[in-house]
Parts: C-alpha cells; sequence; structure tokens
C-alpha cells in the first residue's frame, strides 16, 4: 500500500508506515516518481512462481520447465500441458477426453490416440521408472514414488 498525504513530519511518516503502509509520498509529488514506487510496489507484491510437484517431478506451468530428481527434461509445450495436468491430479485418474479439453482445447481431429502418443512421449523423457501409470479404459495416474 502506497500512502499519499499532505503530512510530512517524519513522526507522520513513521506512523503511516507502522500502521501498514509499503511506501509513504508526501503531496505534492512528482507523477514520474509515484509511477516509480507503483512500479516497485508492483515487483515487490508480485505472487512466487507456482512450482507444480509429484514425487521427484517438478514442474513450473508458466515457463515449461520441469526436472526429474534435479535433472532437467526438455519437454514440448504440449508434454509440459500435459504433465501438468497430471501433476495437478496427483493420484487421480485423468481421463483421455479431460486431457484432450484441457490441452489440446478441441482442436480439430486431434483423438485419444493423441493423449496415448503424448504420454508415452512424457514416459520416455522421465525415464525409469515409469510414474504414470494407465488404468485401462480410463486414462492416466501418476504412481506413488
Amino acid at each position: 500500500m502506497l500512502l499519499l498525504t499532505a503530512r510530512d513530519a517524519v513522526q507522520q511518516r513513521v506512523e503511516g508506515l507502522e500502521a501498514g503502509a509499503d511506501d509513504y509520498l508526501v503531496k505534492p509529488f512528482d507523477t514520474d516518481e509515484l509511477i516509480a514506487r507503483l512500479r516497485a510496489l508492483l515487483r515487490r507484491n508480485r505472487p512466487p512462481a507456482e512450482l507444480l510437484a509429484f514425487g521427484d517431478i517438478s514442474l513450473n506451468p508458466r515457463s515449461g520447465d520441469a526436472w526429474r530428481a534435479g535433472r532437467p527434461l526438455q519437454l514440448t509445450r504440449r508434454e509440459a500441458q500435459l504433465l501438468a495436468l497430471l501433476l495437478r491430479h496427483g493420484r487421480a485418474v485423468v481421463e483421455r477426453e479431460t486431457a484432450l479439453e484441457h490441452v489440446w482445447g478441441g482442436e480439430g481431429e486431434v483423438t485419444t490416440n493423441t493423449v496415448d502418443r503424448y504420454v508415452a512421449y512424457l514416459r520416455r523423457k522421465l525415464g525409469e521408472p515409469a510414474p504414470i501409470e494407465t488404468v485401462r479404459g480410463i486414462g492416466f495416474r501418476l504412481r506413488a514414488p
């Protein structure tokens, strides 16, 4: 919170900061300084990057960067999206149709075979022991480490 006020005594500034303000700007102020202070506040209050994890697998869904046991994985955008979906569900089953909708958005002529193919790509890149198991006729889930 940025406190804009005409009160310029040191004690008043201290009271404003002690009351919970993150910054204090006295009137009259320069517009460039106000903008710079607002940008600084936004940088400080930026939420940390979401990191999804299950066992020794972790993924930053925003960047698509993924690791297994600390080793970086080279995933395509679709592979990262599919892994994010699986990580968000953990041990719960992700149905093939759900994966189609969330990862491919119902694009064109994509079928459930495409999901199977991408799961195979992920398994290969994740290595052994394979952390993704097939639930026959339904979909996939992550195997407990």
